[in-house]
């Protein structure tokens, strides 16, 4: 069981015979403003499509779709025809050649490159570690479980609960601390060999032992790490130097290793965010009632252009002309296709997250219920891989603001009354408490998990609480004392 990152041959071999779904899944994964690069991008190199013209603009030209053939073809139409033969030509020589590729027989080199080369563009480290997960052979609990601990990562990459707490709060029967390990390891191996790290100490460590240094210094540093990390932030070298029963020199250059290495796993995931954020759906109220939309703005229509469709028609059959405009044709056709499978899938996939998150639309946060990826991919009839890339870096602009997508995906727990309350909801939860308090006797952990269980009927530990607290930013009862 591993994650296939390093394309095996029989993934090769599938991407190779299926090109129309690679691209479906890139299409599937942009956001409206990468689709929009992406459009501009194909419209440049692909000659075959045209914007699609509002209705009543057809030109004169596309009126009248019969051009003469054989004798009635005058020598302007001769001119024309040639002429598009070499625009054709000089497409295939400008976004073709130069280029470091293995031409493929069905002849959509330049397009599967395309396809290949396409940035993914994400808005946290969840939804990239979702897409590694996606195409492994991951599967059943094991997939459910990384899902689970992906979005369970802080910006960082670390992962705050222990093995056994991820086990005992993702909800998945039968997971074991053992499958955590598991899924742990597949996940590093795959993405960052310190991804998931309890803290500053285990992500290093984690490195250390994935072979990041050399085999002579390597016992010194694993020293410094576990027993001196505060002597080494307060630059206590000469004392370490005495513990250790190293000279300064060693010393010093274990510690410049330790700096080498990374202390923030997620670090090239999540920092790269949108200074702006462009919705890709929209819900809002109309009537009494809630419709969700896509958000079309600055994504045009596309067709096939008339005019080399007129070539085609009027090349002969076996012409070697009509069999290389036909295969050109063929790609611009699939990214067609591609978009409005996008688009078709998204709005369903939409559509089915807030026919189950109505309670956000009418409350709010609070409102907010507990929700799997798996329950909308039953719904819609798609593999939840598929539901993961159509929510991927997506946002929507509800009644309460944008948020993303992927947000409204997440664990719950059971309440007293019956009913079960979303992560998001028990979060505002304890927000709402620690704003209520007394300054100068701010609520425990403890006290906060006692009111959740008098006041709301949430009954959870007080380290659920701590995790909740700390990806909140708020600091702990007695870093909140004032005096």
């Amino acid at each position: 069981m591993h994650l296939g990152l390093s394309h095996s041959a029989r993934m090769e071999h599938r991407l190779v015979q299926s090109p129309q779904m690679i691209q479906a899944m890139q299409i599937l994964q942009l956001s409206s403003m990468d689709l929009q690069e992406r459009i501009a991008q194909e419209l440049t190199e692909n000659p075959f499509l045209e914007i699609e013209e509002p209705s009543g603009a057809r030109s004169d030209q596309e009126a009248s779709p019969e051009a003469p053939t054989g004798d009635e073809r005058s020598s302007a139409g001769e001119e024309a025809f040639e002429s598009m033969i070499e625009t054709l030509e000089r497409y295939e020589r400008d976004f073709g050649d130069g280029r470091s590729r293995v031409p493929t027989r069905d002849g959509v080199d330049r397009k599967f490159e395309a396809m290949q080369n396409t940035p993914a563009h994400y808005h946290g480290i969840g939804d990239v570690v979702t897409e590694y997960i996606a195409l492994s052979d991951l599967e059943g609990t094991h997939r459910a479980l990384a899902e689970y601990i992906a979005y369970s990562l802080d910006d960082r990459g670390y992962l705050i609960d222990s093995p056994k707490e991820v086990a005992e709060e993702c909800g998945i029967d039968g997971v074991t601390e053992e499958d955590v390990e598991e899924v742990l390891q597949i996940l590093r191996h795959a993405t960052h060999p310190a991804l998931g790290a309890h803290d500053l100490q285990e992500c290093l460590l984690l490195q250390v032992d994935a072979g990041a240094l050399g085999e002579a210094e390597t016992p010194l540093v694993r020293t410094l790490i576990t027993e001196h990390i505060e002597d080494i932030v307060a630059n206590r070298l000469p004392r370490i130097a005495r513990a250790t029963g190293h000279t300064l020199e060693e010393v010093k250059h274990a510690i410049e290793s330790i700096r080498a290495l990374d202390p923030v796993p997620g670090r090239e995931y999540g920092e790269h965010q949108a200074e702006t954020i462009h919705p890709d759906v929209v819900v809002e109220e109309e009537d009494g009632e809630f419709k969700v939309r896509l958000t079309r703005e600055g994504v045009p229509d596309l067709r096939i252009s008339s005019t080399y469709r007129r070539i085609l028609k009027e090349t002969a059959k076996g012409d070697a002309v009509r069999q290389w405009i036909q295969k050109r044709l063929e790609t611009a056709r699939w990214f067609i296709d591609a978009l409005q499978q996008r688009e078709s899938t998204l709005l369903r996939v939409a559509k089915a997250i807030f026919d189950r998150q109505k309670g956000f639309l009418e409350r709010g946060i609070k409102g907010l219920t507990p929700l799997r990826m798996q329950e909308v991919a039953d719904a819609t009839g798609v593999h939840i891989s598929t539901v993961s890339r159509a929510v991927a870096g997506k946002s929507v602009q509800t009644p309460h603001g944008i948020l993303p997508l992927r947000s409204f995906f997440s664990g719950g727990t059971e309440k007293a009354s019956g009913g079960m309350a979303s992560q998001a909801s028990i979060k505002q939860r304890i927000r709402e408490l620690i704003e209520a308090e007394d300054p100068k006797a701010p609520l425990s952990d403890d006290r906060l998990a006692e009111l959740l269980r008098e006041r709301d009927g949430i009954s959870i530990a007080r380290r659920t609480v701590t995790k909740y607290r700390k990806s909140l930013d708020i600091p702990s009862s007695g870093q909140r004392r004032q005096f």
